[in-house]
């Protein structure tokens, strides 16, 4: 059993996107991002970066000791190769998918992110609009770097399915709050919509849905002291 520690977030849901569609049993332990949960302790031995997801696998193909991983680009690497799906095992293949792993791990990811965070923030921030620029047109690039792709391929990593496909997948969802508009890019969005029409994309994308906090309940206090811990951070002394 793989205990996944879970928020529903894009980072988390590559994750339960790839244990859905291997049939693999799985359990979500919440991990309140919001909350501040990613910095306690016991998270920390799993995490050391403090950012979830993490995995605990209790049975490690080995028959050793559970193991440990953390970041989700990993994840997906050690689940597709316990599985023996969606990982090419011939070094052209797999090379193949593992580039577009690290294009989205320090490409997609993060620079959606940025947008994201830029285009949320409220007035008492400040003039934001060249953050906002900066990476909405970033996140514009990356997407047609996704349809120039796949102008000639079926899926991101060629002619199959895999691992490089649910890893970006979950980043591209909200393309309209990223100031995107999807028929711009008509090779990316006939991607888009053959992965959202695959049932364990959908279970996936679904996982932890239960989970969603009601801000509006906060106080005034606690929404002050998660921009306190959340923003900015600064690094952690060592023990």
């Amino acid at each position: 059993m793989i205990d996944l520690h879970y928020w529903p977030t894009p980072n988390g849901k590559k994750v339960t996107i790839l244990l859905e569609e291997c049939a693999m049993p799985y359990k979500l332990v919440p991990c309140n991002i919001g909350r501040g949960d990613q910095f306690t302790t016991d998270f920390l031995v799993m995490s050391p970066n403090n950012r979830m997801p993490a995995l605990i696998d209790h049975a490690p193909a080995d028959g050793g000791e559970p193991v440990s991983v953390f970041e989700s680009g990993a994840m997906m690497m050690y689940i597709a190769e316990k599985a023996g799906q969606f990982y090419p095992e011939d070094v052209r293949g797999r090379y193949e998918v593992n580039q577009w792993l690290i294009w989205q791990m320090a490409n997609q990811g993060p620079k959606t992110g940025e947008c994201g965070h830029f285009r949320r923030l409220d007035e008492s921030a400040g003039d934001q609009s060249y953050a906002i620029r900066r990476f909405t047109d970033e996140v514009n690039r990356l997407y047609g770097v996704l349809n120039n792709r796949l102008y000639d391929n079926a899926y991101i990593a060629g002619d199959h399915y895999t691992i490089a496909d649910m890893i970006c997948y979950p980043w591209t969802v909200n393309w309209e709050g990223q100031g995107q508009d999807i028929n711009e890019f008509k090779y990316f969005k006939r991607w888009f919509e053959e992965l959202s029409e695959r049932p364990a994309v959908a279970r996936g994308m679904a996982a932890g849905s239960d989970l969603a906090e009601d801000f509006s309940k906060l106080s005034a206090a606690e929404i002050e002291r998660r921009k306190a811990l959340l923003y900015n951070q600064r690094a952690r002394p060592a023990p």
